[in-house]
């Protein structure tokens, strides 16, 4: 997430970066439908297809990772796998570093994928069953990839970058301590070509796409992308669906998305003991990333801003009851 001085929208910051792409000058309204989060995301058109624009301020971002998740989506895409593809910029570049009035910011221009987000459908078991196969399958190609030009981070570099974080923190002890718990959790788990590699890390239903016409998924948002144990995706995959899934329902559904990912992925391998280290791993990095965004605070905020320091300070009092 990023810092909250970045959250409001300015679209004069998203018309300047965009003209390093082509793009239909009268789609502009589509600003309207603006989303922030870890980034800026703008829709436009360019020759009538619906394109995103992507953007971030330089300070926010490793310019390494974000070259090494375009190689990766590349590679992907390669292989006739489902995902977001990225639009050169009129000099043939897929990441541009913009300055502007507001500083510098690195930004990308994806297609929109086919399909609607799968947490906006009707999760029957063929759905559910293709979600497991879609992740699955991804798996199977990270186990395949080799990065050549650069190489994302890695859950130890998460780690650093936690306690790093937590550091400028005073009093942030549990959260510090949930690192080293981790990382030594971590450091007994046997790493093999089968159950570590190149993961997604936000594979959850507002980052899939459905496409009924062909029954395929596409997935989008690689931007948290991390070599890690292929359970921590698998892990924050499930715990996305079961929110969106009766209770009553639930052991059925996760067995039908289960037998759909080893059937891409390869052997089955004894992944549900990973979870529980998985999840807490997800509360701390969720936990610390939000600390970190709230951390500057301003007189007379906007209503808006003021709720949302309320809903991100229950979500860290929440993820907080899990540390040690």
């Amino acid at each position: 997430m990023l810092k909250l001085k970045y959250l409001f929208q300015n679209n004069d910051l998203a018309e300047m970066i965009l003209k390093n792409w082509s793009y239909d000058p009268e789609s502009l309204d589509m600003f309207q439908y603006y989303r922030i989060s870890s980034n800026a995301v703008y829709p436009f058109r360019d020759q009538g297809e619906i394109h995103l624009l992507r953007f971030a301020p330089v300070e926010e971002k490793n310019q390494t990772n974000l070259a090494a998740e375009l190689e990766f989506l590349s590679f992907l895409k390669l292989n006739q796998y489902g995902v977001m593809e990225a639009v050169p910029s009129r000099e043939g570049n897929e990441l541009v570093e913009a300055h502007t009035p507001w500083g510098m910011y690195y930004a990308s221009v994806f297609k929109r994928v086919q399909g609607n987000q799968m947490g906006s459908i009707d999760l029957n078991d063929q759905i559910v069953c293709s979600l497991g196969e879609a992740l699955g399958r991804l798996h199977r190609l990270s186990c395949e990839y080799t990065p050549k030009q650069a190489k994302r981070w890695t859950y130890t570099d998460v780690l650093d970058w936690m306690k790093d974080v937590l550091g400028e923190f005073p009093g942030e002890n549990a959260a510090l301590n949930e690192v080293e718990v981790l990382r030594s959790c971590f450091a007994n788990w046997p790493v093999t070509q089968q159950n570590f590699g190149l993961i997604h890390y936000d594979f959850e239903l507002d980052n899939v796409f459905y496409d009924e016409e062909s029954q395929s998924c596409y997935a989008i948002d690689f931007d948290d992308a991390m070599y890690h144990w292929y359970a921590m995706d698998v892990e924050q995959t499930l715990d996305s669906l079961q929110e969106e899934i009766q209770p009553e329902q639930w052991e059925q559904k996760k067995q039908t998305f289960m037998q759909g990912y080893w059937r891409e992925s390869g052997d089955t391998y004894d992944m549900e003991s990973m979870f529980p280290a998985c999840r807490r791993f997800a509360n701390l990095y969720g936990y610390v990333r939000v600390l970190r965004s709230g951390a500057e605070q301003w007189a007379h905020e906007p209503e808006w801003m003021s709720g949302l320091r309320v809903r991100l300070d229950k979500a860290m009092a929440t993820k907080a009851k899990h540390f040690g």
